[in-house]
C-alpha cells in the first residue's frame, strides 16, 4: 500500500494563508509499530492550525516543512502496525493527531493509539472528528478549571458565562456546563442566539450591545466562573468574591496576570488553560455524543479539493460551531 499515492493539502513554509496551502500526490503511509493506517472520512479545523501558518507556535510547531496539517479526525482502520492490541481493521475511530505532525488534511493518515477512540455508529464521522481539541478544551475547563461535576453532584446553581457561545469550544461548554447543573450565561453573535438557547444557555447576549460588552448577566449574577473562548474582555468581568477567568487560549498578559494575581494573594483569579489530552475523556464526549447529551454543531463542510475554502473560514472567524473537511 506504501507503493500508492494518495491525494492531500500541505504547505511548504511560515505564511501564505489559504493561498500558501498546496495540493499533491504523496505515498500513502505505511504504519509503524504500535501504529494504525487510517482512510480519513472527516476531519475539523482548529484556529489553532492557521496560527501554525502563520508561525505563532514557532519554533515548536511544526516540526518540519512540509507538514499536511490538522490533527482532529475520523475514520476507519485499515491497516494494523504490529503491536497495536486495542483495535483491529474494520474499526471505525476518532482520534487526535499527533500536534508535532500533523496529517490530516489528506485520504489517510498513521498514527498510534494513544489518543483514538472507537466511534459508534450513532456518530457521524463529521461529529466526532469536531471533538478532539475543541470538546476536550470544553471539557478540560468545565470539568478541571471550574471544577464543574457534569453528573451534576457537585455545587448547585454555580453560575458560569461562556464567551464566543457559538464557536468551536464555546459551543461545547455550554452543553457541558448545562449537565453539571449550573447556571449558563453566553455570549454570542446576533444570529447565533437562539442556536446557543437551544443548546441550554439560560442567558444569552448579544456580544455587540452595550450589555453584551459588559457582559452583564440580565439577571444580574456574579459570574463563579467565566470560559473565555472570546479575545479581548477584562479580567474581572462581573466575578463572584471568589471567580476565576479560565482564558483557553492565553497569551503572555495571560500568564503575569496569573502570577501576579498569585503574588497579591488576590482571591480572584485568572487560569491560562493548556490542553492535556486525554483518551479517557475524549471517549466520555463520543459516548454524550452518541447518547444525545451533547452535540456537535457544524459550519459547513468542504470536500478536501476545496481546502482553501475551509481554511479561509476557520481564519475568518466567525464560524458557527465545527468547519469540517471531508476527503
Amino acid at each position: 500500500m506504501s507503493e500508492k499515492l494518495m491525494h492531500a493539502v500541505q504547505y511548504d513554509g511560515y505564511g501564505g494563508g489559504p493561498s500558501g496551502l498546496k495540493h499533491v500526490e504523496v505515498p500513502i503511509p505505511t504504519p509503524k509499530k504500535n501504529e494504525v493506517l487510517l482512510k480519513l472520512e472527516a476531519a475539523s479545523l482548529n484556529p489553532v492550525d492557521w496560527k501554525i501558518q502563520k508561525g505563532q507556535l514557532r519554533p515548536l510547531f511544526p516540526l518540519k516543512f512540509p507538514l499536511i496539517p490538522l490533527t482532529d479526525v475520523s475514520g476507519e482502520i485499515v491497516e494494523v502496525g504490529e503491536r497495536v492490541k486495542k483495535f483491529k481493521v474494520g474499526d471505525k475511530v476518532v482520534i487526535m493527531l499527533n500536534p508535532f505532525y500533523g496529517g490530516g488534511l489528506a485520504e489517510f493518515a498513521a498514527t498510534n493509539e494513544r489518543l483514538m477512540v472507537a466511534r459508534p455508529p450513532e456518530v457521524s464521522a463529521a461529529e466526532g472528528a469536531g471533538l478532539p481539541i475543541a470538546g476536550l478544551t470544553a471539557h478540560q475547563a468545565v470539568t478541571q478549571a471550574a471544577g464543574i461535576k457534569l453528573d451534576g453532584t457537585g455545587q448547585k446553581q454555580r453560575n458560569i458565562l461562556v464567551t464566543a457561545a457559538s464557536g468551536g469550544v464555546g459551543h461545547y461548554a455550554v452543553q457541558l456546563a448545562k449537565l453539571g447543573n449550573t447556571h449558563v450565561t453566553a455570549t454570542c453573535g446576533a444570529r447565533n442566539l437562539e442556536l446557543v438557547r437551544s443548546l441550554g444557555a439560560d442567558e444569552v447576549l448579544d456580544y455587540k450591545t452595550p450589555d453584551g460588552a459588559a457582559l452583564n448577566s440580565p439577571s444580574g449574577r456574579k459570574y463563579d466562573a467565566v470560559i473565555h473562548c472570546a479575545t479581548g474582555i477584562p479580567f474581572e468581568p462581573n466575578l463572584s468574591a471568589r471567580g476565576k477567568v479560565i482564558d483557553i487560549t492565553p497569551g503572555p498578559s495571560a500568564f503575569s496576570t496569573c502570577v501576579l494575581k498569585t503574588l497579591t494573594f488576590s482571591k480572584k483569579k485568572l487560569v491560562p488553560l493548556m490542553l492535556y489530552p486525554k483518551a479517557e475523556n475524549l471517549d466520555y464526549l463520543v459516548k454524550l455524543v452518541k447518547e444525545g447529551k451533547l452535540k456537535t454543531v457544524i459550519d459547513s463542510k468542504h470536500p478536501l479539493s476545496k481546502a482553501e475554502d475551509a481554511w479561509a473560514n476557520s481564519i475568518d472567524g466567525h464560524a458557527t460551531g465545527k468547519i469540517i473537511v471531508e476527503p
